[in-house]
C-alpha cells in the first residue's frame, strides 16, 4: 500500500494516495454525472416551461391573430358594403352623367344642325345674290357694250353728252329757267341757254365735247402714237374751245362766258391733269371746262340766285300783304274792344236781373210765411206796402 508508484514533481504517490485519489476522482465524477442529471433536469423543465410560455404566446398570438382576421374580416365585409354603395352611388354618378351628357350632346347636335342648317340657308340666299348680281353684271357688261357703241359713234356720243346735261339741267331748274336747242341772232343753236335774272343775257352751255381724240389717246400703245394722239387731242380741244367763242359769245345776247360739259369725270380729271395750257386757252377764250359734278354745282348756284331774284320781286307784294295784315289787326283789336265793352255792360244787366230775382223771391218767401188769420184785418193796401225783411219797401 506504501508502494510508490510514480513521483509527481519531486512528490511520491503511493498505491493508497493513488486508490485514495481514485475514490475521489469517481466520487467527483459521480458527482459531476448526478449535477449533470440534475441541471439537464433542470434544463428540461426550463426547455418545458420555455416551451409552455411559447405555446401559451402562441395561443395568444393565435387567438390575437384570429381576432385580428376577425376584425378584418368585418372591416372586409364593411369595406364591401361601402363598396358596394359606393359602386351604385357611382354607377348612378356615371349614368346621370352620361345621361346629362347624351342630353347636352343631343341638343348640341340639334344647336349644330340647326346652325347647318340656318349656314345653308344663308349661303343659299348668298349664291341667289350672288346669281341676281352676275345677272346685273352680264346685263351693265352688255350696257357697257352698248355705251362703247354709242360712244364709238360720233352723233351718237353727242346725244349721249346732251342726255347727261339735259338731266342734270331739268333735276334743278324749273322748266322757265332754261331752253335746249335755242336759236341766236347769228343762226348758232347751242345745246343749251341758261335763262338768268335781272334781265342779265343766258348762260350757253355746250356738249358737244370731242372724244374721238381722248379714245385715240386712250389706245396708243408707244411713244410715238401718244405724242400724235396727245397733238391731236390738243388741236381738237383747242379748235372747240375757239368754235365755242366764236359762236356762243354774242355781246348783249349772251353772257360773256360759255359752259364746255365734259360727260365723263375721268376725262375731265385728266384733261386738268395733263392738258394745263387748255385749260389756260379756255380760260382766256373765256370758256369755262365742267364735269357734270361741276355742271350740277353750278346749277345749283343759278338756282339759288333764281330764287334770291323771286324773293326779291316778291318783297313789294309781301310789303303790301304785311301792310293789310296790319290793318286787319288793327281792325280787330278795335272790334275787340267793343265786343269787351258789350261784354261788360252786358254783365251789369245781368247783376241787375239777379237782385231783381233775388228780390222776386225773397218776397215770395215772405208771402209763403204770411199767417191770413192774423192779418184778416189789414187792409189790401197796408199788406201791399208792409216792409220786407231787410226794411225795404215795394219793388223799383
Amino acid at each position: 500500500m506504501t508502494t510508490i508508484l510514480v513521483t509527481i514533481a519531486g512528490h511520491p504517490l503511493t498505491v493508497a494516495e493513488a486508490l485514495a485519489g481514485a475514490g475521489i476522482a469517481i466520487t467527483a465524477l459521480l458527482l459531476v454525472l448526478v449535477l449533470i442529471a440534475a441541471g439537464q433536469a433542470r434544463a428540461r423543465r426550463a426547455a418545458d416551461a420555455r416551451s409552455a410560455e411559447q405555446a401559451w404566446e402562441l395561443e395568444e398570438r393565435v387567438a390575437d391573430l384570429l381576432k385580428v382576421q376577425a376584425e378584418m374580416t368585418g372591416r372586409m365585409q364593411t369595406m364591401a358594403e361601402i363598396f358596394g354603395s359606393r359602386q351604385g352611388d357611382l354607377a348612378r354618378a356615371l349614368n346621370d352623367r352620361l345621361d346629362g351628357m347624351s342630353h347636352k350632346l343631343g341638343q348640341s347636335l340639334a344647336e349644330t344642325t340647326r346652325r347647318t342648317h340656318d349656314g345653308l340657308r344663308h349661303l343659299h340666299e348668298r349664291l341667289a345674290v350672288i346669281d341676281r348680281a352676275q345677272s346685273t353684271i352680264s346685263s351693265l357688261s352688255g350696257q357697257v357694250g352698248q355705251l362703247q357703241a354709242i360712244l364709238d359713234n360720233k352723233q351718237t356720243r353727242g346725244a349721249f353728252g346732251q342726255g347727261r346735261m339735259e338731266a342734270i339741267v331739268k333735276d334743278a331748274l324749273p322748266e322757265s329757267s332754261y331752253s335746249f336747242q335755242a336759236t341766236l341772232s347769228s343762226g348758232s343753236r347751242p345745246d343749251c341757254l341758261i335763262h338768268l335774272p335781272g334781265g342779265a343775257p343766258p348762260l350757253v352751255i355746250d356738249a358737244k365735247f370731242p372724244l374721238e381724240a381722248h379714245t385715240a389717246l386712250r389706245a396708243a400703245g408707244d411713244a410715238e402714237s401718244l405724242k400724235q394722239a396727245q397733238a391731236r387731242f390738243r388741236r381738237d380741244i383747242a379748235k372747240h374751245i375757239s368754235d365755242i367763242h366764236d359762236r356762243y359769245l354774242l355781246p348783249g345776247e349772251t353772257l360773256d362766258t360759255a359752259f364746255l360739259f365734259v360727260p365723263s369725270e375721268s376725262v375731265f380729271a385728266e384733261i386738268h391733269e395733263r392738258f394745263d395750257d387748255l385749260v389756260q386757252r379756255a380760260h382766256r377764250a373765256r370758256v369755262v371746262i365742267v364735269s357734270p359734278s361741276l355742271l350740277l354745282l353750278s346749277i345749283q348756284v343759278v338756282q339759288s340766285v333764281l330764287r334770291d331774284a323771286r324773293m326779291r320781286e316778291e318783297a313789294h307784294r309781301i310789303q303790301i300783304e304785311v301792310a293789310h295784315l296790319v290793318d286787319d289787326v288793327s281792325r280787330l283789336d278795335e272790334r275787340v274792344r267793343k265786343l269787351q265793352t258789350h261784354f261788360g255792360q252786358a254783365e251789369r244787366d245781368i247783376e241787375q236781373i239777379l237782385i231783381s230775382s233775388e228780390k222776386i223771391t225773397r218776397r215770395g218767401r215772405n208771402i209763403g210765411e204770411l199767417d191770413l188769420d192774423e192779418v184778416s184785418g189789414t187792409g189790401p193796401n197796408e199788406a201791399r206796402t208792409a216792409p220786407d225783411a231787410n226794411g225795404a219797401g215795394s219793388a223799383p
